[in-house]
């Protein structure tokens, strides 16, 4: 077994299991996880998916997902910590944009199995980047922090495109009507544009009556435009707080809120706690599933 620890700006462990053990869980971004060698099952919410070699996955930072090992299996696990979004300033690479990207694709992955990558050559392109951080992380270890940024960087843009191409939000099952992922994700684009998630203006955007779009979000989502708006806001608020060095006042507004006291007062009637002790505990709320349960099998 070779473990290979953190340098910053990336946590990266490459081994060979023939049985899934939990691993420590922490409030980082992404974990993604490469298949090098080996057959089983991904289990994320009591929801299976084979995988076989070079099969690539993105794991929750929740404790729902686990593999079952059928032939022994060589991992990577390459995770984005903290750093890598934090002190942007003394980084040559601006990751302002990066961090909301990724706060994008974390406050919305649905956290189902399944391989994340679209395209081969995208999966060729991941590969070979781990393949870089891995021995870079070998042989250079802190020397390399620079170019291993750079390359996670890539990584990144590339676990961003092809996600993006997925279907990343909870909808009711047997939905068929496809307007609705299409408002979520516009919704989930537009989350700091005040204006644009107001009800007039997506009434013009789906074509749809004033009167209608509320009471047509909320069959489709069983939650009503606003709760969810409020809500969507407050994931990225929890990413913000774990994750970054932006000020409440920054926080609230970049995302819309009257000042830090309507932030304060929000977060706490929907996550249940304020946000001294929310940042106090380091531990998602609001970002959690609704439940880790098993689903029913017919």
């Amino acid at each position: 077994m070779q473990v290979l620890e953190a340098y910053k700006p990336f946590e990266i462990q490459e081994i060979e299991l023939t049985e899934w053990k939990q691993r420590p869980v922490k409030n980082n971004f992404f974990e993604l996880v490469l298949i090098k060698e080996g057959e089983g099952t991904q289990c994320i919410n009591y929801n299976d998916y084979t995988y076989t070699k070079n099969s690539m996955f993105l794991l929750p930072p929740l404790k729902c997902h686990s593999f079952t090992i059928e032939k022994p299996t060589r991992f990577v696990f390459l995770k984005f910590t903290d750093s890598f979004f934090k002190n942007v300033n003394r980084i040559t690479i601006d990751r302002n944009e990066w961090f909301k990207e990724a706060a994008y694709i974390l406050s919305n992955y649905n956290q189902l199995p399944g391989d994340i990558i679209k395209n081969e050559m995208d999966r060729d392109h991941l590969n070979s980047l781990v393949t870089m951080i891995l021995q870079e992380s070998r042989n250079y270890g802190e020397e390399s922090v620079n170019l291993v940024t750079s390359l996670m960087t890539s990584v990144l843009e590339l676990l961003i495109r092809n996600i993006k191409k997925g279907s990343y939000f909870e909808v009711p099952k047997n939905n068929s009507d496809d307007r609705i992922t299409k408002m979520l994700t516009y919704i989930n684009e537009n989350i700091a544009k005040t204006e644009l998630l107001k009800v007039e203006n997506l009434s013009d955007v789906f074509m749809m009556s004033a009167t209608y779009v509320s009471e047509y979000f909320k069959k489709q989502v069983n939650m009503s435009l606003r709760e969810y708006i409020i809500k969507a806001k407050l994931k990225l608020v929890e990413i913000r707080l774990l994750n970054s060095d932006f000020t409440l006042t920054q926080i609230a507004d970049e995302l819309g809120f009257t000042d830090v006291s309507h932030l304060s007062k929000t977060f706490k009637r929907y996550a249940g706690t304020s946000i001294r002790e929310f940042k106090n505990n380091g531990e998602y709320m609001l970002l959690k599933r609704g439940s880790c349960a098993p689903t029913i099998r017919a």
